[in-house]
């Protein structure tokens, strides 16, 4: 790694832990309503037992408020699966946004600026794939596979990067289910 960049990942690093301890992390952490002992579901338990989920029990908690546990359709909670995504796409770039409000070297400025616009990304993809998950699952699992290296790219600053790489998991293993659930018709 290049010295400068070197200097630009340990400000943006050291930028962030600082302006990070002022703000409220409910933002970027999904609320439960219901506690993880509640069986949810059996199709939310399914989802979260899917080779593709990353982390079983952050899936049970973000899908186990009562709206989400009522569902019965893989299509409806696919489409539930990328509205939280993309809220919890927005809430972390929020927090991105206050950061760069605070003062800062070019160079933290710069890779800030990058989360930023991986973020708007992200937003739109998640949104895109939850219209396309009735239509045609098959495009929509490539749109939800494609958000993923996206997170590789960002420096890891927010519990936000961590989460969003569980939403796309969690939306490749629903969209890869539609896929298996309706073979014939794409």
């Amino acid at each position: 790694m290049a010295p400068l960049n070197q200097l630009c990942l340990v400000s943006v690093i050291f930028l962030s832990i600082f302006s990070l301890s002022s703000l409220p992390t409910s933002a970027i952490i999904p609320k439960a309503n219901v506690s993880l002992s509640v069986p949810s579901s059996q199709l939310v338990e399914n989802l979260c037992n899917g080779k593709a989920v990353e982390n079983r029990r952050f899936c049970l908690k973000a899908l186990s408020t009562p709206k989400i546990i009522a569902v019965v359709d893989t299509t409806q909670l696919g489409t539930l699966i990328m509205k939280l995504g993309a809220a919890n796409a927005k809430a972390t770039l929020n927090v991105y946004n206050e950061i760069i409000k605070k003062p800062g070297s070019p160079q933290a400025l710069k890779a800030l600026n990058c989360c930023v616009e991986a973020y708007k990304y992200a937003i739109l993809s998640f949104e895109m794939v939850s219209l396309e998950l009735v239509e045609d699952p098959q495009t929509a699992n490539y749109e939800v596979a494609v958000i993923g290296p996206e997170i590789a790219n960002l420096p890891r600053l927010l519990t936000g990067n961590r989460f969003r790489k569980y939403y796309v998991s969690m939306g490749y293993e629903i969209t890869s289910t539609l896929e298996l659930e309706n073979p014939n018709e794409y």
